[in-house]
């Protein structure tokens, strides 16, 4: 044997190898291995469930921060008109609410009024007996004259303006003829069409002259019935007279409290229908100025 080389007890004398199953390593292979295992490892903790929702946790604050920023700005950069409208706007909802409290009050009112004057109205003519079906025909007649001379005030304002009409359109007709029989070669268009103009004109006032001639008949008519049962029915009129003023008077109470509370309603929520222009030109002028920029 020759000095310096050692012999390696795990290998024969035969020259064989080493068994399978054990394996050879160099120096700085074992510090390798472990580092790729540590680097395996952290690559399963990143896929995770827990790494996955802590990332999406993560996503959604740079998200609210985000948002929370925008909201921010936006709030910096709100036009101050814009509130003062919308407190205007607030001002009316909580005016209608209110009107639409009073409305409920109203029609609770009505129910109350109907059913006491209902009570009242059957005890009335329990009393009266048959004295009230006997004049009804009388109060129905003056009724409907009410509605007949109401109708005849409302024609004798049309007619006034008719007569004034039929006279000027009268006077267009004339000079509209004129006109065409001295351009009676040309037939200038502006003259034909003054013509059928005035004639319209005039054909309209006659009509409203008719309309006015007839509601004022159906109005004597009316009255001259009204004249007539007064005088036939006299004595049961004058019985039955408190069981009909008694009538008329809850009436009117009926009509005053809802008309004037739905009137006011009504009126309050087609001014609150729309937004007020104000605020649309803020919105509109907003928006001009972010383009702008």
């Amino acid at each position: 044997m020759e000095p310096g080389i050692v012999l390696d007890s795990s290998v024969g004398f035969s020259g064989c190898t080493q068994s399978a199953g054990v394996r050879e390593e160099t120096p700085g292979e074992e510090a390798k291995g472990g580092e790729g295992s540590t680097a395996m490892s952290k690559l399963r903790e990143e896929d995770s469930p827990a790494a996955e929702e802590t990332r999406v946790a993560g996503e959604e604050d740079g998200e609210t921060r985000g948002n929370a920023e925008d909201e921010g700005k936006y709030e910096e950069e709100l036009d101050p008109r814009i509130q003062e409208e919308l407190e205007h706007l607030n001002q009316a909802s909580e005016e209608i609410n209110k009107l639409e409290l009073q409305l409920d009050d109203a029609r609770s009112s009505y129910r109350r009024i109907l059913t006491d004057s209902a009570r009242r109205l059957n005890a009335q003519g329990s009393a009266l007996g048959t004295c009230i079906e006997k004049a009804r025909p009388y109060y129905e007649a003056r009724r409907l004259a009410k509605e007949a001379q109401q109708e005849t005030q409302k024609a004798a304002l049309r007619y006034e303006r008719a007569v004034s009409m039929h006279s000027a359109a009268r006077e267009m007709v004339y000079v509209a003829e004129q006109g065409l029989l001295a351009d009676r070669n040309t037939m200038d268009p502006t003259w034909q069409e003054m013509l059928n103009h005035a004639t319209a004109k005039v054909n309209e006032a006659e009509e409203d002259e008719r309309e006015h001639q007839r509601v004022t008949q159906l109005c004597q008519e009316a009255e001259a019935r009204v004249q007539t049962l007064q005088k036939a029915l006299k004595k049961v009129i004058l019985k039955s007279k408190p069981y009909f003023e008694l009538k008329a008077q809850f009436n009117h109470i009926l009509e005053v409290s809802i008309g004037c509370c739905s009137g006011h309603g009504q009126v309050h929520r087609e001014n609150n229908s729309t937004p007020p222009l104000p605020l649309c030109r803020i919105s509109f002028e907003g928006c001009q100025t972010q383009l702008n920029d």
